[in-house]
């Protein structure tokens, strides 16, 4: 048994796309076609770490009470957590990207750590 997805409202396909592809270095398993429950169209869109088994649905917002929620899914408390092999490249790397880092990185017992907000204000830690 394993998570195999985790919804992440987006604003829009395309941008979050770039973002966790060529910002983060996500792999893009599937961009389809797809309908919502009420027949709309809408695109099936998954990502995910090199490597990982458990990856991210990007679902466009749909209606205001869903687009209300980007960037708020878990209520400003960190609630993504990107452990990486190599901290200081992926840390310079986002710097570079303009990426928001909320704080300096750390050594705790579970390994250097820092706070960052995604493209649309969600908070990560990354944790080397």
């Amino acid at each position: 048994m394993h998570l195999e997805l985790i919804t992440l409202l987006v604003d829009e396909y395309d941008r979050a796309l770039r973002y966790f592809v060529d910002i983060l270095g996500f792999e893009l398993v599937e961009d389809s076609a797809a309908t919502t429950s009420s027949g709309d169209a809408k695109r099936w869109v998954v990502v995910r770490p090199p490597g990982a088994a458990t990856g991210f649905l990007l679902a466009r917002a749909e209606g205001a009470s869903q687009s209300e929620l980007v960037g708020r899914q878990v209520a400003e408390r960190v609630g993504f957590f990107l452990r990486v092999d190599d901290f200081d490249e992926t840390y310079a790397r986002l710097v570079a990207s303009g990426t928001e880092f909320l704080g300096e990185p750390r050594k705790e017992p579970y390994g250097t750590v820092v706070v960052f907000r995604d493209l649309y204000g969600n908070r990560w830690d990354l944790l080397g």
